[in-house]
């Protein structure tokens, strides 16, 4: 019922715009956000949108395989003794976007800027295992360790930056300089970012549409060429059956999570936790509101990663054992839990938070929910003004992640720890997998680790949502990625004849 009202609606709205429609001829690929991005400074950059868009203006010294298996890509590595890595950048992409050659001391320069602490970069953590980096010439770059780890390599994600600019204290964040397939434009608006391809001069538009339906119109009208992701499932069917527009799937890799704040007198419960989790019909949220484009996920590492949470299972809905934790926790129908749950104002978001709210209601819980700016909301989560929220990490390639988020030296801002969680078993364990000297012993730890998050369910893991972008038939040559990145926009080709021929007004 809710598939056919909706779809009814949109093609209510889209038939009542058909009148006034005009063919678009704009050279500029338009790519439609749900979000815009918020820093393009890859020493402060958190969000997804940003961290996409900066793997287009910058390039880093390595990048990742499907395992998640680092590979070269500015530099190539050896080990010459443990704790002690040399890099050797090649020669592509080592021209900034103004025009100055990048070196090794560029290298040295972003990242002892990202150790600085007065820098406050919300990466300092994650990389505080290196002692010392130094030039050795133009072309050469030591990392020193204060303990030697096999996995330096895959912690060397960051996008290099020109170190006369940061030196100046230039702001990247709103102008960034670096060396990648693309660069900046202008940024008229919170809205809408201009880069510029550098191999050919194409123009490349992000602009922002919070509504999900508008997203839709504005791509069947020719306003934007190209949306990905962060529509309901009954927009992705309907745009499928458009002559105009063509959808790509895929299976994804980018984990939605529920969080919780492990200070709360109610959530620090284990047994309030666990009631959550049994309350929760993934399964049918899964089948109903996302028609199968998604998977249950267990952890936060998907199974095909090299240190993935294989056979890992999340036990499924059981309202009376619910029921039953909250009783022995002190909660009755005249006292029963009661839970803020905040999110965007992301529409499918909100029915999704909806949804979640009933199957809560069915175990005796009484949720309300809070919806705010993507801004507002963000800051609330890292500050720890919450009880739950639901989020998803994306484009996560390390298990150094479960430093960031789960150790008790990583909250905010040092880190993303943001419910507070403090375990020392799971301190223990995680620095037991950083000192792990073989790969096989580390993917067993960082197994065990995720287990034992299953256990103690800081995050309630919920599912990893199915890829799929939706283009203009003009556009050729875009591929969705498993994690969501922007990368195939390198290639992507836009047919100005095409479009005044596709059109079917």
């Amino acid at each position: 019922m809710v598939t056919r009202t909706v779809s009814t609606l949109l093609l209510a709205c889209f038939l009542n715009l058909l009148a006034g429609c005009q063919p678009q001829s704009s050279a500029a690929i338009r790519f439609g956000l749900a979000s815009a991005p918020v820093n393009l400074d890859p020493r402060f950059a958190t969000d997804a949108v940003s961290e996409r868009i900066n793997r287009l203006i910058y390039r880093s010294l390595v990048d990742f395989d499907d395992a998640s298996r680092p590979q070269p890509a500015l530099a190539s590595w050896r080990l010459i003794e443990p704790g002690r890595y040399r890099f050797r950048l090649g020669n592509a992409g080592r021209e900034f976007h103004d025009g100055t050659r990048l070196d090794a001391s560029d290298v040295v320069a972003t990242y002892r800027s990202i150790l600085d602490p007065d820098t406050a970069s919300p990466h300092r953590k994650i990389l505080s295992l290196i002692k010392t980096v130094q030039v050795i010439d133009e072309d050469t770059i030591e990392f020193i360790l204060r303990r030697h780890d096999v996995l330096l390599p895959a912690y060397l994600g960051i996008g290099i930056m020109p170190e006369e600019a940061i030196a100046a204290g230039h702001a990247l964040s709103k102008k960034p300089v670096g060396s990648g397939p693309f660069k900046f434009g202008h940024w008229p608006h919170a809205g809408q970012l201009h880069l510029l391809r550098v191999r050919d001069d194409q123009p490349l538009v992000f602009e922002k549409v919070a509504d999900p339906t508008m997203r839709v119109l504005k791509l069947l009208r020719g306003e934007i060429d190209l949306l990905q992701n962060d529509l309901p499932a009954e927009l992705v069917t309907y745009l499928s059956k458009q002559q105009r527009v063509k959808v790509q799937r895929m299976a994804g890799s980018n984990f939605t999570y529920l969080g919780l704040n492990l200070k709360n007198e109610h959530t620090a419960l284990l047994a309030v936790r666990k009631a959550i989790a049994l309350s929760i019909d993934r399964e049918a949220i899964i089948r109903y509101i996302f028609a199968d484009r998604a998977r249950l996920a267990s952890s936060l590492l998907p199974p095909s990663h090299w240190a993935g949470g294989k056979n890992l299972v999340s036990k499924g809905r059981d309202i009376p054992a619910a029921r039953k934790l909250l009783a022995a926790a002190g909660y009755t129908a005249q006292q029963p839990l009661q839970l803020e749950y905040k999110t965007s104002s992301d529409p499918f978001r909100i029915r999704i938070a909806t949804i979640l709210q009933q199957q809560l209601a069915e175990a005796g819980i009484k949720v309300t929910i809070k919806s705010y700016d993507w801004g507002t909301f963000y800051g609330d989560i890292k500050a720890g003004r919450f009880q739950l929220f639901s989020l998803a990490w994306v484009g996560v390639k390390t298990p150094d992640i479960f430093r960031y988020v789960f150790h008790s030296h990583s909250l905010p801002p040092d880190g993303a720890n943001r419910g507070r969680l403090q375990d020392r078993l799971l301190d223990k364990l995680i620095a037991e997998a950083e000192n792990a000297t073989d790969m096989q012993q580390k993917a067993r730890l960082y197994r065990q680790i995720q287990a034992y998050l299953l256990e103690i369910l800081p995050y309630i893991p919920l599912w990893y949502e199915d890829q799929f972008a939706a283009m203009r038939v003009n556009i050729q040559h875009y591929k969705i990625a498993a994690d969501g990145n922007f990368d195939a926009l390198t290639e992507t080709v836009k047919s100005l004849a095409t479009t005044a021929g596709s059109q079917q007004h």
